[in-house]
Parts: C-alpha cells; sequence; structure tokens
C-alpha cells in the first residue's frame, strides 16, 4: 500500500457516492436513522430546527426498541408489504414548496451491500415508479416544480454499488481520491450559476466532480443502450431479433459514446501528474481509449473492471458495435474480471474478433490490421505501436467489519426476535434478487411451488419471502413473476399462512433484512447469470451462529471459486433439481451444515472489499510501469561503437549473446524458404567462429530453430559456440579443453502427449486456410498460417481469423491441462512449454551448477539477485543482441550489460539496431586487438 498512497486514484462511474438534492428538509428512508449531524445545505443554510441546533431526530415508525409495548403483527404487516399487489401504487404526498437550498446525501457505507437502490436522494416528493420518464410526467401533471425522485433511481445504482462499495470500504486507507460521475437524478432545470455551486461544494467536501449530462442523453445511453442492448449481451439474453430491433438497430450508441466523452473531458481537465484512473464497468467501455488518446494521458496508469458478466465470443459478436467496445477497454493498462471464466471469455473475444494475440496474462496489442477503430474510428497511438493489455481476475468481497458491526445494532436484535415470534416452527427461505428474467426469480418461485407439491409435509410450515430489487419496467415484465406468486399464493395460502411473501426493497430496512439473513433456514439464489452474487457473502456472514446452507445457482461468479463449492448448487433451469435442494437444505443435518458454513465463511473473510482494491489498484499500477518503461523505438539510440568498443576492448572477460533470427539471420519468410532445407550463411559462421575463438569471449547463439537439421549443423562447423534451441528448449554448452560440447535436454521431465491432440487441430485449420502449414519441432510446434505477400489483403485477414481460432482451441482443449503458452507472430504461431524461454535458458547459463555447466557459469552470478551483486573482473562485459524483451530487461540490470534491440518495437533495450546491419557491426568486434 506504500506506493499506493503516493497516488491519487481517480475512480470514474456512471453515479456518485454523494449526491445533491433541491429541498429545504431532508426525509430519510426506511433504512435511514436519527443522525447526529445533519447534512449539509449547499447555500450555507441550515433546515429547519428543533430548538436545539439540531434537527430533530427521525426513527422509522416500523423499527421499534425491543421490548416495546407495540403489539405483534405480521411481519407482512411489520415492513408494510404489498405483496398481494404486483406493483407499489404511486402516491403523492402534499406537496411542500422547497427552498432553494440543495443538500449534499452520502450513501451509507455498511448498508448498502444489502440494497443496490440505496435511496440516496431524499426527495420532498416522494414517486414509486421506475423511470425518468415517468417521474417527469408527474411533474408535467401536477405542475410541480423539479425535485428528486429516489426510487426512480432504484435499477440504476444497482451497478453503482458494485462499482464503488469496495472504494468506500477502503477510504481510511486509500485517503488520495477524487471520484467523477453523474448525480444520478434529473438536471436539465439546474442553472450555471446552481451547477458552478455545486461543482464547488461537491468537489470540497466530497472530492467529486459531477459530470453535467443532458436528460434526454443519458437516458437514451442508459436506459436503451445499457439496459437493453448491453445488459442482455453481457449476461447471455440476446432477444429473438424480430421481437428486438432495437438490439442490433440501436441508434442509441451515439448518446453512449457522448457520455463516455463527457466523462473524459472531465477526467482530463483535473487529471495531474501521477494520478491513477480506475474507470468502473460496462457504463463507459469507450472511456479508456477516450483518455489515451490525449497527450496528456498518454502513460496515465488506466484499469478498466468489468463488474458483471462477460459473454462467449459468440454471444458478444452479436453486437453491432463490438469492435469499438473491445479497442475502447484495451487502451487500458489493466483489464479486469470477477472470474477466471470471464477474463477468459474476454480474451477469446478479442482473439476471434481483433484477431489479436491472446495469452494467459493478457492481450499483446500490435499494430491494427484493417480498418476498425476506436470509439470514433480512430485506433489509440498506444496501439498503433503495439502494447501489452494484462488481463486479471479480482473477486470481489464484502467490507466483514462494516457488517459485523451493523449486525450489532438494537433494531436487528430488535427485528430477530419479532420474526422469530411470528414465524416460530416455521421454515424460513430467503432470496434477493432483481425483478428481471437474468436473476431468474420466477425460475426460483416455480421450484419453490414443485417442492410444496412433492412434500406436502411441509405445506405450512415454510414460507419464501423473496426480497426484489427494482429494475426497468421492460425488464420486470419479462421477468414474469406476478402470475407465479398469485398462483402460489392462491393455492396454498390459508387465513394464518402465506407461503411467499414478496417485497421491495422500498418496503424493508436494512436491519429488517439482516434480521432476515439471520434467523433463514436457507438462502436461494437462481440467477441465470450473474458476477460475484455477494448477497450471499453477507448471509454466509449474517449466520456465524446458525451455519444454515446456501442454496447457489451454477452461472454465478462466486460458484466458480474453490470456498463457495460447499454451497448446494442447482441448475435454475432445472426445476426439480431445484426443488430437491431446497428440500436437502430444509433437512441438512447441523453437522453438514456446520462443515459447509466453513468453509464459504473462510472464502468471505479472506476475499474481501478491501483485498479486491489493494489488489486491483496494485496490479494496475504495476502493469503500467512495465508498459511504459518500454521506450518509443524512435527515442533509443542507435548503438554507437565508438562507446562500445573501448569496453570490449578493455574486458578481460567477455559475454556475448546473439539472437539467431532476426539478427545473424534474415531468414526468407515465403513458403518456399520456409520449406527449404537449412543452410547457414558463410558470413555468419566465419563471424561466429572468429568471436568464439577468443580466449576472453564466452559466446552464446539464441534460436528457436530445432537442433536436427538446423542448429546441429552449426554446433559442427563452431564447436566453441554455445547454443540454445528450440526457445530454451535445448541447450549445447561449450566445447572446452577439459569438457567437450554436449546437448541438454531442458525439458527431459515434461508430458509432451500434447502434441499429438495439438497436430490435429492445427490440421483441421490447416485444411481451412489456404498456403498454411504445420512445422513440427521436438518439444514445439509451429503453424504457419500465413505465406503470401504482406500486405492486409482480404486472404490474410481470413489467416488472421483462423490463426485467432486455432489459438483459442489450442488453448482451451490442451493449454491449461498441459501447461502450454502459445507465442504468436505476425504470420505464424508457437506452442511451447510454460516457463520455456531464451530468458530462461540463458538465466540457466549464467547460474552456478546450473544445467548447462559452463565453464564461467559464475562470471555472472545470477541474473534474479543483480541488486547485492557486483560483475566484477570476472564479467566486465556482457553484450546482447536480439528482440526477446524479456531477455534485454534483465540482462540490463547488469552494471556492464550493454543490450541491443532489433525488434524495431518499443523495447527496454539499451541501444538499437537494423536486423540488415547485425553482421557488419558485430564484425567490428573481431578488429579489435
Amino acid at each position: 500500500m506504500t506506493s499506493l498512497r503516493n497516488h491519487r486514484v481517480i475512480i470514474a462511474s456512471l453515479f456518485l457516492p454523494t449526491t445533491a438534492v433541491l429541498g429545504e428538509s431532508t426525509p430519510p428512508t426506511p433504512d435511514i436513522h436519527a443522525r447526529d449531524d445533519p447534512p449539509t445545505p449547499l447555500n450555507g443554510t441550515t433546515g429547519k430546527t428543533n430548538g436545539t441546533g439540531n434537527r430533530p431526530p427521525f426513527r422509522h415508525q416500523s423499527s421499534r426498541s425491543v421490548g416495546g409495548s407495540a403489539p405483534l403483527k405480521s411481519i407482512v404487516e411489520d415492513l408494510k408489504s404489498t405483496t398481494r399487489t404486483r406493483w407499489p401504487v404511486l402516491k403523492v404526498p402534499q406537496y411542500r414548496q422547497p427552498s432553494a437550498s440543495l443538500v449534499l446525501h452520502p450513501l451509507p457505507q455498511a448498508r448498502n451491500q444489502a440494497f443496490l437502490h440505496l435511496n440516496t436522494l431524499y426527495p420532498i416528493l416522494t414517486v414509486h415508479s421506475r423511470s425518468r420518464a415517468s417521474f417527469k410526467q408527474l411533474i408535467k401533471t401536477y405542475n410541480i416544480p423539479l425535485v428528486s425522485s429516489a426510487n426512480s433511481l432504484a435499477p440504476r445504482l444497482a451497478a453503482l454499488v458494485m462499482a464503488i462499495l469496495p472504494m468506500t470500504a477502503f477510504k481510511d486507507r486509500l485517503t488520495q481520491k477524487l471520484w467523477v460521475g453523474t448525480l444520478g437524478n434529473s438536471t436539465d432545470k439546474f442553472g450555471p450559476e446552481l451547477r458552478s455551486n455545486i461543482d464547488v461544494r461537491m468537489r470540497q467536501m466530497c472530492s467529486s466532480v459531477p459530470v453535467w449530462i443532458p436528460d434526454a442523453e443519458f437516458e437514451s445511453c442508459y436506459d436503451e443502450f445499457c439496459h437493453q442492448v448491453l445488459w442482455p449481451c453481457l449476461h447471455y439474453a440476446v432477444p429473438d431479433a424480430p421481437k428486438t430491433k432495437l438490439f442490433y438497430e440501436s441508434a442509441s450508441f451515439k448518446q453512449y459514446m457522448s457520455v463516455n466523452k463527457r466523462f473524459a473531458d472531465i477526467i482530463i481537465q483535473n487529471y495531474r501528474e501521477g494520478d491513477m484512473i480506475w474507470v468502473n464497468d460496462y457504463h463507459l467501455m469507450l472511456l479508456p481509449a477516450l483518455l489515451r488518446a490525449h497527450p496528456k494521458l498518454a502513460n496515465a496508469p488506466i484499469g478498466f473492471f468489468q463488474h458483471v458478466a462477460f459473454p462467449s465470443s459468440e454471444i458478444f459478436r452479436c453486437l453491432s458495435v463490438r469492435e469499438s467496445l473491445l479497442r475502447g477497454v484495451l487502451a487500458a493498462d489493466l483489464v479486469g474480471f470477477q472470474t477466471a471464466g470471464y477474463a477468459r471469455h474476454f480474451r477469446q473475444t478479442v482473439s476471434r474478433i481483433l484477431a489479436l494475440e491472446a495469452l494467459p496474462k493478457g492481450i499483446q496489442v500490435e499494430r491494427t490490421y484493417g480498418s476498425a477503430g476506436g470509439a470514433n474510428g480512430a485506433v489509440p497511438k498506444s496501439e498503433q505501436k503495439g502494447r501489452f493489455v494484462d488481463v486479471g481476475v479480482f473477486p470481489m468481497g464484502i467490507d466483514v467489519s462494516a457488517l459485523r458491526e451493523k449486525k450489532r445494532e438494537p433494531d436487528v436484535a430488535y427485528w430477530v426476535q419479532l420474526l422469530r415470534q411470528r414465524y416460530a416452527g416455521m421454515k424460513m427461505i430467503v432470496g434477493r434478487d432483481k425483478l428481471d428474467e437474468i436473476q431468474g426469480v420466477r425460475h426460483k418461485l416455480e421450484a419453490f411451488e414443485r417442492f410444496l407439491k412433492k412434500h406436502p409435509e411441509f405445506q405450512g410450515k415454510v414460507v419464501l419471502i423473496q426480497v426484489a430489487l427494482q429494475t426497468t419496467e421492460s425488464n420486470e415484465l419479462a421477468g414474469g413473476v406476478s402470475d407465479v406468486v398469485a398462483r402460489i399464493n392462491a393455492a396454498y395460502s390459508t387465513l394464518t399462512y402465506q407461503p411467499v411473501v414478496f417485497l421491495h426493497t422500498q418496503e424493508v430496512t436494512f436491519s429488517q433484512y439482516l434480521a432476515l439473513l439471520t434467523i433463514a433456514d436457507a438462502f436461494l439464489v437462481t440467477s441465470l447469470r450473474e458476477g460475484m452474487a455477494l448477497r450471499t457473502h453477507e448471509f454466509v456472514e449474517c449466520q456465524e451462529e446458525r451455519h444454515r446452507p446456501l442454496i447457489l445457482s451454477e452461472f454465478t461468479g462466486s460458484y466458480s471459486y474453490s470456498g463457495f463449492r460447499s454451497c448446494i448448487a442447482i441448475n435454475p433451469y432445472d426445476t426439480r433439481g431445484t426443488a430437491n435442494a431446497i428440500h436437502q437444505a430444509l433437512t441438512m443435518s447441523d453437522e453438514d451444515a456446520l462443515s459447509r458454513w466453513e468453509d464459504l465463511h473462510n472464502h468471505v473473510v479472506t476475499q474481501t472489499a478491501q483485498t479486491f482494491v489493494t489488489s486491483f489498484l496494485t496490479r494496475c499500477l504495476r502493469a503500467n510501469t512495465e508498459h511504459t518503461a518500454q521506450t518509443d523505438p524512435s527515442m533509443v539510440p542507435v548503438v554507437d561503437m565508438a562507446r562500445v568498443l573501448p569496453q570490449y576492448k578493455h574486458s578481460s572477460k567477455r559475454l556475448l549473446l546473439f539472437d539467431f533470427e532476426g539478427a545473424l539471420w534474415i531468414r526468407d519468410m515465403s513458403r518456399a524458404g520456409l520449406l527449404a532445407p537449412f543452410e547457414p550463411q558463410k558470413e555468419t559462421l566465419a563471424l561466429l567462429k572468429r568471436l568464439s575463438d577468443d580466449k576472453r569471449n564466452e559466446v552464446w547463439l539464441l534460436s528457436g530453430l530445432p537442433v536436427k537439421g538446423a542448429l546441429d549443423k552449426i554446433a559442427d562447423a563452431v564447436p566453441g559456440l554455445g547454443i540454445v534451441a528450440e526457445n530454451g528448449c535445448f541447450v549445447k554448452t561449450r566445447e572446452t579443453a577439459k569438457a567437450p560440447a554436449k546437448w541438454i535436454d531442458m525439458v527431459a521431465n515434461l508430458n509432451f502427449t500434447w502434441k499429438g491432440p495439438c497436430i490435429e487441430i492445427l490440421n483441421y485449420f490447416t485444411e481451412r486456410t489456404p498456403g498454411s502449414f504445420v512445422e513440427e519441432r521436438e518439444a514445439s510446434i509451429i503453424w504457419r498460417f500465413w505465406t503470401g505477400p504482406t500486405d492486409d489483403c482480404s486472404d490474410r485477414q481470413w489467416a488472421r481469423r483462423q490463426a485467432a481460432e486455432a489459438q483459442n482451441h489450442i488453448f482451451d482443449s490442451l493449454g491449461e491441462r498441459y501447461g502450454l503458452r502459445i507465442i504468436p507472430g505476425a504470420n505464424s504461431f508457437l506452442i511451447l512449454p510454460n516457463n520455456i524461454s531464451r530468458s530462461t535458458a540463458v538465466g540457466a547459463i549464467l547460474h552456478p551448477g546450473g544445467p548447462a555447466h559452463s565453464p564461467r557459469s559464475g562470471m555472472a552470478l545470477s541474473v534474479a539477485h543483480t541488486e547485492s551483486h557486483h560483475v566484477g573482473d570476472d564479467a566486465s562485459f556482457v553484450f546482447a543482441v536480439g528482440g526477446d524483451e524479456k531477455l534485454l530487461r534483465r540482462l540490463n540490470e547488469l552494471d556492464n550489460g550493454e543490450t541491443v534491440s532489433t525488434s524495431r518495437k518499443g523495447t527496454d533495450a539499451k541501444w538499437k539496431l537494423d536486423p540488415n546491419e547485425v553482421i557488419s557491426v558485430l564484425g567490428q568486434f573481431t578488429n579489435v586487438h
């Protein structure tokens, strides 16, 4: 955390954690209790007081102290339920003219994990509606001045909480931060003076900068593109084309681009050197590219985190704007996901759609082929010159300490006691979900109905309490739960019993919700697709005393972690299986339940919100450091032999490391040249022999070529030359007077049964890619997918797409199982075992007692410990020429090391050199006496 303290973090999310509302008083939401400090008006005035200088305390009338004299009521009445009415009735309280004051209201910290709607705006006018449009209509009808509607924010704040909760939990240690986002309410009628006032006070008091977006533009971006296009696609819910023309032909992408551009403008205005930028969620997928395109932020640390699921490439490719979205995200240094599956889907999607190299650790963004560009059609400069984008997995968690503190409040104990009395002798199943089809609430209800039919002994003895989060009206209609609720309650209700209690979040306080989690006999999640279901973490933490089981959908991100495998896993599409899981949970023994709970709880307390923030920001900073370390080729000087030759001349011991391909040998990449027998150039052999004959030199040739039929010819011609073959799979020691040369197998203990199925996959793609062929070597395989002209013709584009598909097939089926890595090139890619490279081979050469047994293996000691050693007289000159950046970076740590890059790309090397000039430049060493 020391490094993070030195950086201010700019956190970009669609909504700010603090907002401003117009009014003179602040009626709290049901989950807001008495506060000692009143909200701060923006105009410096205070609201009405009770004569003591403080606002009169407010407590929700249902929140009574334990032991109060109020008569015991049913949970439906206690929680003000309207379960028999599908939607709350529109209520318009007596209107009071608001004053001109604006009041800041922060998000609750501990309680915000339970309810994604949060009711962060405390309005004068309370409107139960599901869209800003309906609220505007109400204002028009009643001729009421514009005030904010808390409940209209309900569907929009889901993404906000997922994005900002971990950061608010981390506020004590992450002291330097700046929030950038919208206020979340209608702002068209806010005049310039009022907006300026809000900007100043939000910046001073909340470290926040509002982004002002016209209402119509915001609605089109959020309600249409984000909710009707991106949200279904990301959750595997691509609609049928005839019914949803909007999904495929949405014009709202223009508004989506405009909103992202407004965010970029605000961040650029407020950016200062050393800031880190954290972009949150799918609402801002274009933002990283817009920021990176500005010269001021060309090397700024930018991280993007996806708080929801990411689908397979077959789903994402349905989006007409797929390339713009992907290129927007790839401008970040780090792209984070909640599970390894979502990260893998992203890598595959990028590989298949953009034909970029997808490695297990990230994406290699080389120069762009084709005409696809970023958000505005242009290719970011960072992508033009090539860069690596880290892709990581960062499981989110909850603030465990804050939740524990909240559980100890008297209100929670009161509701626990009340619910136990009300439902004595009954089993309680609790759930909390959005009312859309993706959350699977209908599947949950149908499974519960089947459970009651199959196990009549539980009729009248079990109740399902479903807390429902609001979403857009169209999504609620698609969810289709009202008819199932009515059917179940009509079939099984009695005068004293109702099997399904359906609650909306605005009807339940956070204390009541925690009480429900505390006394629940099971918690049921039937999501059809979801990221980390943090409500399950809350349930596990609230079950410290009872240890009751969790029923969890296999399609949630939480289930992908081993700690949550102790839940009762279900397929929500299998109604019978879910019904059986309910019975298993309700009849589970205490010993079995305790064992399962311990595994779940261990994950919850380990993967906390604080851990999530720390790991993401630290990784983002490290990734940016690695990316910016590579200097643009135009800024790297050409090797100055006038400076290098004196060092070479006066050194008693020299280590010379040369790449063969791309440095000493420029290979003919045509099909005929690739298939022709290998014959080393006489000029190259003569140079290597003269250098290796010098007793002060130890010369090593680094190559990806096989031993048989290629490098063995060089070994026979130059016995005193050390050789690394197949990118580190084999090493030939130097011949000396004391020991003959010999080949060492560096991968002798590895399993190579993967080669057979790998070749089968490549043969499949070879048949479908004209001109391609497979090149099998002893420990590695190369697929040459293009051997034609280097221009970007349609055939080459097809070959690159085939190569991307082949890489993903190999990695998915063989990569993780056998520990393979894939190294793509411009016209081919290489498959070889993990942890094998030219860099590791050189480390073995240099390490004392290493497998290469070099006579002077100790002269450079271990490169991994260069911080504490000095080369001294034993290796006073190290000279490396090649394109392996990892190797060049390691050798740069040596005090007497000189590194030369021949890759013509961004490099960490001290010098650069054109490959066509390598022979002539190295020939100058042979003239030194």
